[in-house]
């Protein structure tokens, strides 16, 4: 669903966020950097084991996914979710190799479950290898192509404001606020009449994405949560109260536990 092309001064860029590094262990992390980002994509949430969507329902019952964790509002007439959180500090997991990378992705999103025509999501990416972590921040209109944002960084311990606005279906805006550094970056859509949103779900999620055809090695992330959480439905704002649970399953291990109140949705990494 997601695919993310990157600039070589971008991965650069967040490979000198990482620990000092020769020259030439520099260019070889940029270049795994952007091969995984080449083929880099999101995905529906999945059933546990499975390609088949899990679509979720209207209750607070929690429910598991392969690469979904997080909370997911279902109702009618979401145009804009947004959340703070802190960039966090991946690391390998136990059992992990230092020669394998590790990553996750924190966004916030509007449609992507039950809704199959559109989704409109922003992020930020964070991953972790033998050099450190790095870190990338994109946005998307699905069906298309996910693009990275320029002209941001972002270190362990920024303060990072992520928001969605749909104007209409078929247009909107997607907003990434680095608030330690001040810098900001949107990006705006238009005439995606040809795949609407349907205004039926808001999300704030922790993901583990796909590379190619496979879900990339998760990160351990930590715990990460977003605060200042709020959804607009019918010109009324609101938090997570009453949002559906989701958690990461893989191979009969739960990775992590989610929790959400009207003001803030939490992911704690526990595989």
């Amino acid at each position: 669903m997601k695919f993310s092309a990157i600039l070589s001064s971008t991965v650069l860029a967040s490979a000198a966020l990482a620990s000092p590094l020769t020259s030439q262990r520099r260019a070889r992390n940029a270049a795994r950097l952007q091969a995984r980002t080449a083929q880099r994509h999101s995905n529906f949430p999945f059933k546990e084991g499975t390609s088949q969507i899990l679509h979720l329902n209207e209750t607070t019952h929690e429910d598991y996914s392969s690469n979904w964790a997080g909370a997911v509002l279902i109702g009618s007439g979401y145009t804009s979710v947004t959340g703070t959180f802190t960039v966090p500090n991946p690391s390998v997991p136990s059992g992990g190799s230092s020669s394998e990378q590790y990553c996750a992705s924190a966004w916030v999103g509007i449609d992507g479950d039950t809704c199959s025509t559109a989704i409109l999501q922003t992020g930020v990416d964070f991953c972790v290898d033998s050099s450190g972590p790095s870190f990338d921040a994109w946005y998307e209109w699905y069906p298309d192509y996910a693009y990275d944002f320029s002209g941001i960084s972002f270190s362990v311990g920024d303060s990072v404001k992520v928001t969605v606005d749909a104007s209409s279906k078929s247009g909107g805006t997607a907003t990434i606020e680095n608030l330690s550094t001040g810098k900001t970056v949107s990006h705006s859509f238009s005439g995606e009449s040809a795949n609407p949103l349907c205004e039926t779900n808001a999300e704030w999620i922790l993901e583990d994405f796909s590379s190619g055809s496979s879900l990339v090695p998760f990160a351990n992330f930590g715990t990460v949560t977003f605060t200042d959480i709020s959804v607009t439905s019918g010109g009324s704002s609101s938090g997570a109260s009453g949002a559906t649970l989701i958690d990461i399953k893989q191979n009969g291990a739960v990775l992590t536990s989610s929790s959400a109140s009207d003001s803030e949705v939490t992911v704690q990494y526990v595989g």
